[in-house]
């Protein structure tokens, strides 16, 4: 369904940003722990990722380092930089907003367990 791909693509910055809150992370360690986290419910390719990662970089939200892995190979790590706090903080109050409109104007009362 074209809907659950769009909010799919719009959550992935808040779900990348969450967890580069925690820890620095590699693509493919930011995509097996979103899956993980989600119990598969939620799945991004790396290939899809990278556009997000990208634009997070040039809000100056995240910054990247390379790492030695091994004798040849490098490892770009993802990092959560300080001024981020405000912008995930926001971004998750107003994606809280837009549930409670949405599931008020659906009448549909969600609530866990």
């Amino acid at each position: 369904m074209d809907i659950i791909k769009t909010l799919k693509r719009g959550l992935a910055e808040l779900f990348i940003l969450s967890l580069l809150k925690e820890e620095d992370m590699y693509g493919y360690q930011l995509s097996a722990e979103i899956a993980t986290r989600s119990d598969g419910a939620y799945q991004i390719k790396e290939s899809s990722m990278y556009p997000t990662l990208y634009r997070l970089q040039d809000k100056g939200l995240i910054s990247e380092r390379i790492e030695q892995v091994g004798k040849r190979r490098t490892r770009k790590y993802y990092h959560f930089e300080p001024c981020a706090e405000t912008y995930l903080d926001m971004a998750i109050k107003e994606y809280i907003f837009v549930n409670r409109v949405a599931f008020k104007l659906m009448k549909i009362d969600f609530r866990e367990g």
